[in-house]
């Protein structure tokens, strides 16, 4: 059967350019298991290349057809010398110099003509420890998909997990071999068109209903300010990250009625609101972000989320105050989402890059939000990678112009990884950003404890 690429898979394709490529990534850490011997990573990289695990959409590529109008997945071989590499710091090599070379490696865009995907096995680094880093394009898997894959490589069990393939694999033939009939393709498309029209329907009527009322997330977005964040951007990246107690959020959830996804967010404000106060280009009216939630989907489903933009309270000094607006907004921003067909949800999704595309490809549009923040959950339990035990994982997503910085987060263990990814020659010191962001926690906590 003829597996084509959903509406929002095409786009996120069809959006790349040379100073933009879409790929999401992420790296991780891991501690060498005691007694490992000197050839334990160079192991760990021929496992990686025997490509057992590999699973759909990463068997595959792009195909647009002979009119480039009708894109599908086409199964291939691919090639692991191309796919998995290995690499090596100058022993022994610091997280400064990682951060760097990872650096490097999410700023080269994928080619296209393969299956959208690299893995980087890296050795070297200081402490008894190795790293790893992976991307994909956004148009093979979005942030809930990879975190999907990777725990495919994983395990609680530090004696139980041989590496990647070790386990029961997941499917590799969900893309069937054998093409479909003419009739029964155009049948499908005619199917997915009627189907489209219904849900198009049903959204235009919603985003009335979103765009009226207190706490609208609609109108807090045609009120985004421009600011740094929002310029025509450059291939190169700069990355920086921090860590924050999960413990210490639920605390502050919990004394507030509000959720652990509302603080970060108002830590996050605070962040961006002392950055952009050095700079002197903190705006009058509040920044907004993109907030991505991940919907339910099935096996084959590539890109499954849904957003709404919510206003952040940067024009807010006190932070409970923030936190509180924030709250506000995100509850019925949820609500709304949830109210929506899966058919509206993928043409809600479309919506919404349609100012990233717009941006890509024509001119830089007025901002519809400043940034995005997504938020990801990979395990509360300690993790092995063939013994190897999981330190901090760093999740790293894609820039577009007109939208130079994007934030994601992952859960993992008692603690909350923050990636900031940024444009490397339009945003200086992009690691104030993650410093801030601890000291607005810092500043929400206590002001928390001082109003009970």
């Amino acid at each position: 059967m003829v597996k084509l690429l959903s509406p929002v898979d095409s786009m996120f394709v069809r959006m790349e350019t040379s100073r933009a490529p879409l790929h999401i990534g992420c790296g991780a850490i891991f501690e060498l298991p005691e007694g490992a011997g000197p050839e334990f990573v160079l192991d760990l990289h021929r496992a990686f290349s025997a490509l057992d695990w590999v699973p759909f959409p990463y068997n595959s590529v792009v195909d647009h057809g002979p009119a480039n109008a009708l894109s599908r997945w086409r199964e291939v071989e691919p090639d692991p010398s191309y796919h998995v590499r290995l690499s090596a710091l100058p022993s022994p090599g610091t997280d400064a110099q990682l951060g760097q070379l990872i650096e490097r490696l999410h700023s080269h865009p994928l080619d296209l003509t393969k299956p959208l995907w690299e893995a980087h096995v890296i050795e070297g680094l200081e402490g008894n420890r190795f790293a790893f880093y992976f991307k994909a394009h956004h148009g093979a898997t979005d942030g809930l998909g990879a975190m999907r894959t990777i725990k495919q490589w994983l395990s609680t069990d530090p004696s139980g997990a041989v590496g990647p393939g070790g386990e029961e694999s997941p499917d590799a033939t969900a893309l069937e071999k054998a093409d479909a009939s003419a009739i029964r393709l155009a049948r499908r498309i005619v199917g997915n068109a009627l189907s489209t029209l219904g849900a198009t329907g049903e959204m235009a009527g919603k985003v009335v209903e979103m765009a009226t009322g207190a706490n609208s997330a609609v109108l807090g977005a045609l009120k985004t300010p421009r600011t740094p964040f929002n310029k025509k951007v450059t291939r190169n990246r700069r990355i920086a990250y921090c860590e924050l107690g999960l413990d210490r959020m639920k605390s502050i959830a919990t004394a507030t009625g509000t959720s652990v996804n509302d603080v970060l967010l108002t830590a996050l404000a605070g962040s961006v609101r002392r950055y952009l106060t050095e700079l002197d280009a903190l705006p009058r009216r509040t920044l907004t972000a993109s907030v991505p939630v991940g919907i339910d989907r099935d096996e084959e489903t590539i890109n499954a989320a849904a957003g709404f933009v919510c206003p952040l309270g940067t024009d807010i000094e006190d932070p409970v105050e923030r936190l509180r607006r924030i709250n506000r907004v995100t509850s019925r921003g949820k609500k709304e989402l949830v109210a929506l067909s899966p058919g509206a949800l993928q043409q809600f999704t479309l919506a919404g890059l349609l100012p990233i595309a717009f941006s890509q490809k024509v001119v830089t549009a007025p901002p519809l939000f400043n940034f995005v923040v997504s938020n990801l959950v990979l395990s509360r339990e300690p993790l092995y990678l063939a013994g190897a035990r999981l330190l901090s994982i760093v999740p790293v997503s894609f820039l577009s112009d007109g939208y130079g910085l994007n934030v994601t987060l992952i859960g993992y263990g008692d603690k909350v990884t923050i990636g900031f990814v940024g444009c490397r020659d339009t945003l200086p010191h992009l690691q104030r950003l993650a410093i801030y962001t601890d000291d607005a926690l810092d500043e929400l906590e206590s002001a928390v404890q001082q109003s009970a």
